[in-house]
């Protein structure tokens, strides 16, 4: 659409704390206006509309955005490729994703650096699908008492000149804390305003809350790749919940039970949860074998799990993910569409421009019904998925 002037009207326009209705949303590239329908037919600004978007009573919320995927529609971050990219963003889209953060595997240092020159080069990229903002590098500084689905031979004690050469595109780096002596690297990551995610982690509480002290501001899929809670060893879990910490949740009913969504609620509030998809290449793809970094991967209807049984990323979308906190918790529709918009905005500190629907911020708009079906996607103004 670039600066050519649309607008979305007859829908129910999901801000962050409240659901409006009778109103018209008026954007281009960025969000020009919220106005009450009469006030914009009345306007000079309605002479000026190229294009009008009648949602038909469905809700208009703000674009998804999935700050832990490492794939979707037979493609993987960690193919290296600007087309495997462009396929992932064009997946993600059909799904109400409108922005990202691809993530990698604990693989060769030279796999994982050609993922990252990837993503650079990608950015700069006019992609038909959601935008790319950065990197989430998930290893290889983990546990390998906690790898999960991630490749131990490749698994190294936290270096930043491992990863120096890119904290232009690094947003967020999943870490064990305790393979980190002194807190060194986290320290000095969290100095270059990257966002340390403790994950894959052994830790213990007492090292887990001297690493949030240091510069840990989030945990990766609460409860997955952790130690489990005791009320003698609370672990990194009791670590999260004690602290201020941000965590990321996995809401497809398998990797957390859905009793724990409105617990974890209760516990932390509604600002801390950010879901998440933690999505591999099968996601949206047939059932079968496929690969998540290197490690062959069985998928059936719910799961994706390598030969051992663990669990290895998910088929999760992030519309379902809403979907499930909203029927398993008693949020609102606007709170639980603020785990998915306005929570990972705030967490790599695009909040002022992404995130929620509101005069100046990008048009990063969302059409979906009472399931959370996708009718339209927009990325800044682009029309990126229309049913």
């Amino acid at each position: 659409m670039d600066k050519n002037i649309a607008c979305i009207k007859g829908g129910r326009i999901i801000l962050e704390n409240e659901v409006l209705q009778d109103k018209v949303i008026v954007f281009n590239d960025k969000i020009i206006d919220i106005l009450d329908i009469r006030v914009y037919e009345e306007s000079d600004i309605a002479k000026k509309i190229y294009k009008v978007i009648d949602a038909r009573g469905k809700y208009v919320s703000p674009g998804f955005i999935d700050v832990h995927i490492h794939g979707a529609g037979g493609k993987d971050t960690m193919d290296g490729g600007i087309s495997d990219l462009r396929t992932i963003s064009e997946a993600l889209a059909e799904n109400g994703v409108t922005a990202f953060l691809p993530t990698t595997m604990t693989m060769e240092r030279e796999k994982i650096y050609k993922a990252l020159d990837a993503v650079r080069s990608a950015r700069s990229e006019s992609f038909s699908g959601a935008k790319i903002l950065g990197v989430h590098l998930e290893g290889p500084f983990i546990s390998r008492k906690r790898k999960g689905a991630h490749d131990e031979n490749h698994i190294v004690k936290p270096d930043f000149q491992f990863i120096e050469n890119y904290i232009d595109i690094i947003k967020i780096i999943t870490i064990a804390p305790e393979e980190d002596p002194g807190f060194r690297f986290i320290k000095e990551a969290a100095s270059r305003g990257i966002v340390l995610s403790m994950g894959h982690t052994n830790s213990d509480y007492e090292t887990a809350m001297e690493a949030v002290r240091n510069g840990i501001s989030s945990a990766t899929h609460m409860f997955n790749a952790m130690p489990a809670l005791h009320h003698r060893a609370p672990g990194a879990a009791g670590a999260v919940l004690y602290s201020d910490l941000s965590f990321e949740l996995i809401a497809d009913t398998l990797h957390v039970h859905p009793a724990l969504f409105q617990i974890l609620l209760n516990a932390k509030g509604r600002g801390k949860m950010i879901l998440i998809t933690d999505a591999m290449r099968a996601c949206g793809m047939r059932n079968g074998c496929w690969d998540l970094g290197g490690r062959e991967v069985t998928v059936d209807n719910d799961s994706a799990r390598i030969a051992d049984g663990t669990l290895a990323g998910s088929i999760l979308t992030l519309n379902r993910a809403v979907f499930n906190m909203l029927k398993h918790t008693d949020l609102e529709i606007h709170e639980a569409v603020a785990l998915a918009s306005i929570n990972p905005a705030r967490l790599i500190n695009m909040d002022g421009t992404k995130g929620s629907i509101e005069k100046g911020k990008d048009a990063d708009l969302i059409i979906f019904d009472e399931r959370l079906e996708v009718d339209l996607s927009i990325s800044e103004g682009r029309i990126i998925f229309e049913k």
